[in-house]
């Protein structure tokens, strides 16, 4: 006989009922809590560059209010401490005179590095590629970097032929050590799993160095290129305080010292004020300079996701 038609299906022909709609809302939400949208991490990184801007900006505003501030409520004359708003007319009825200090400055301080960086460079080179170079050369710039700057820049000032040559020798002998001893030891880091597949195939001295050492030594050559930069300012002040050189061409140390001496102060914060502009833009121009360099390939510039 034939099943009636109201008997009972097996459990396994049994559908299973629909979720509710509540049930899949839930479920969409937690789906959405577990994976951050696109949207949402372009979002978080927008705000993180927008705060990276906004937080020194906010800083040094705060910094500036709390001098304006200090200088007004204790009454501090101007000629001990002046107002913010003091240094700022300063700097701009001084523009005339203390912009060419600043082109002095700035030319010396980029000659001596770019010298630094050629003279830096070849020299690090020339030590790895001989031992006997490295055992001669290398003690000879461990002692002129280990000398103050400030002691030999008077003996540099007797024989250089110009005031300004002395400045930058000067500025070139400090800048010369980071970028040379950074250079060695990037040159002396390449991986020898490497040396030793470019000694199986035969490659020469100079093809190891040119296609394997100098890649590998960019990085140590960039971080001595950053520190470089801004030894070069300092060497370069510091020369030319040695030199107490006047006239025309006469950088900012220069106006320091004639601000100093005239109880100048507002004049005298001014050209603080540019000396460290120009440090700052220095710093920020060998760091472009790196990443411009190194983003593609190199771990200290590659962009790493949270």
């Amino acid at each position: 006989m034939t099943a009636p038609a109201n008997e009972t299906l097996a459990p396994a022909d049994v559908l299973q009922e629909p979720d509710s709609e509540a049930q899949v809302a839930r479920k969409r939400l937690a789906s959405a809590a577990k994976l951050p949208t696109k949207e949402s991490a372009a979002a978080a990184k927008r705000r993180e560059r927008i705060l990276t801007v906004l937080v020194p900006i906010f800083v040094i505003a705060g910094l500036i209010a709390l001098w304006q501030v200090m200088v007004t409520v204790n009454d501090i004359p101007h000629y001990i401490l002046p107002g913010p708003g003091l240094v700022v007319n300063s700097l701009m009825s001084d523009w005339h005179i203390l912009l060419p200090a600043l082109w002095v400055t700035t030319k010396i301080t980029l000659a001596s590095l770019a010298l630094a960086l050629i003279g830096g460079g070849g020299m690090a080179i020339l030590l790895v590629q001989s031992r006997w170079i490295e055992t001669a050369l290398y003690p000879i710039t461990v002692i002129l970097q280990v000398t103050p700057i400030i002691a030999i820049a008077p003996l540099i000032l007797i024989y250089a032929p110009s005031t300004q040559a002395a400045l930058l020798i000067c500025a070139f002998v400090v800048a010369f050590f980071p970028i040379l001893s950074n250079m060695v030891q990037g040159l002396k880091s390449v991986d020898h799993n490497l040396l030793n597949l470019f000694e199986l195939y035969g490659a020469s001295r100079w093809q190891t160095l040119i296609y394997l050492k100098l890649p590998a030594s960019l990085p140590y050559f960039m971080t001595g290129l950053r520190i470089g930069g801004g030894l070069a300012l300092i060497a370069a002040v510091v020369a030319e305080f040695a030199a107490g050189s006047a006239g025309a061409g006469s950088g900012l140390a220069f106006r320091l010292l004639e601000s100093q001496f005239r109880l100048n102060i507002s004049r005298l914060f001014a050209a603080l004020f540019l000396l460290a502009s120009l440090g700052v833009l220095i710093f920020a121009l060998t760091s472009f300079i790196s990443w411009w360099t190194l983003h593609r390939w190199h771990e200290s510039s590659l962009k790493r996701e949270n």
